[in-house]
């Protein structure tokens, strides 16, 4: 059954809209950051700081490690969230399956806003790779069902 619905007229209608891919504000702002790129292969990205905001004892905790203050490269705070996150061990990665997803990367403490705070530290830095740029994110966030 087709959601497609006619009121009136002779005209065709093959039901699509007179929009066009990619000429939103949005789109456009997208597709000039994306050509933003530095002479040397590298990004203009922004530098952001992930720093542990929750206290020790909160169970939050329970569920992920802590792995302290995490300095990136990335394009915008949700993005350093994602890059942070990324360089955790995914349990596709080893012999384990998650809760109630195919990842375990959304379980991550980095995107967590009540365990960890996303600072930018400078904007606009030409010539970066997106990645981790200071810290140290232990790939022991999975723990093994069998030892």
């Amino acid at each position: 059954m087709s959601n497609v619905s006619r009121s009136g007229g002779t005209d065709f209608n093959n039901a699509t809209s007179s929009t066009h891919f990619g000429r939103s504000v949005e789109s456009q702002a997208q597709i000039k950051d994306a050509t933003l790129s530095a002479s040397d292969g590298g990004e203009v990205l922004n530098i952001y700081q992930l720093s542990p905001v929750a206290e020790t004892k909160d169970p939050r905790w329970d569920n992920a490690p802590a792995h302290g203050t995490v300095t990136v490269a990335a394009r915008t705070p949700g993005d350093a969230r994602i890059v942070a996150a990324s360089r955790e061990l995914d349990f596709m990665e080893v012999d384990a399956a998650p809760a109630e997803d195919v990842t375990t990367s959304n379980a991550s403490a980095f995107r967590d806003e009540k365990l960890y705070t996303v600072i930018e530290v400078q904007h606009g830095v030409a010539g970066l790779q997106r990645g981790v740029i200071d810290g140290e994110i232990s790939t022991e966030t999975i723990k093994p069902v069998q030892e």
